[in-house]
């Protein structure tokens, strides 16, 4: 397609705002779409914008609207797209069949996240810091991965389900711990990941009961 191509009306029975079924010569064009989009993410992060995406495309904005429906039909394909990537390396890294033991398994998954926001910045940032404040859609969509990854990561401490809520809500809990402190490592940039990965691990494995009771003896010793 060219600067030529003209909109489309939007089909009878399809959503208000989504694009119509992409088949064929379409489903191609949208692919090669979402790659110039990608292309501009990766180079812009959240200052990406629709008329630099239709530019990177050699196409108008309207055009590019017309494949995804709206801003938000784009952002939803490429928060698709990166969130099933990292949900196969997610799901690899949690497998007992590559890691025996539940410590092992929390540490592989915590460096493949970290790893992967690590090797694609501007993609993390774009889609937790401006897709997933303009469209509740991606918001939404963020939201299901991550519980995704807390749900697989719980089966991994626990596949007979045993322990259920028990498990459910500490895996769940250190996929928050991970999000927040990769938001911070990724900013500020402290310490390597291999690192950053250790300390995190570390901290699940009873680290901080350690080190504070530790600090305590210590502040104890000085008061005698």
């Amino acid at each position: 397609m060219t600067h030529n191509e003209s909109t489309a009306v939007t089909p009878s029975g399809t959503a208000a705002g989504a694009a119509p079924p992409a088949t064929g010569r379409s489903a191609l064009r949208r692919l090669e779409l979402l790659d110039a989009a990608d292309r501009v993410v990766m180079r812009d992060g959240p200052d990406a914008s629709m008329n630099t995406i239709a530019a990177e495309a050699g196409i108008t904005k309207p055009i590019l609207y017309r494949h995804f429906g709206d801003k938000d039909g784009l952002y939803r394909a490429l928060a698709e797209r990166h969130t099933e990537e990292l949900a196969l390396v997610i799901r690899a890294a949690v497998s007992p069949e590559h890691h025996h033991t539940p410590r092992a398994r929390v540490q592989a998954t915590i460096d493949t996240y970290l790893a992967h926001i690590e090797a694609n910045p501007q993609v993390y940032r774009f889609l937790l810091h401006r897709a997933g404040a303009e469209s509740a859609d991606v918001h939404g969509h963020v939201t299901a991965y991550q519980r995704r990854v807390g749900e697989e990561l719980a089966r991994s401490f626990d596949p007979t389900g045993s322990t259920g809520v028990l498990a459910r809500a500490w895996a769940h809990a250190i996929v928050g711990m991970v999000q927040a402190c990769g938001d911070w490592w990724l900013e500020e940039n402290p310490c390597e990941r291999p690192e950053l990965t250790v300390y995190l691990t570390e901290l699940l494995w009873g680290a901080l009961p350690t080190a504070l009771a530790a600090a305590a003896e210590a502040a104890e010793d000085q008061r005698g």
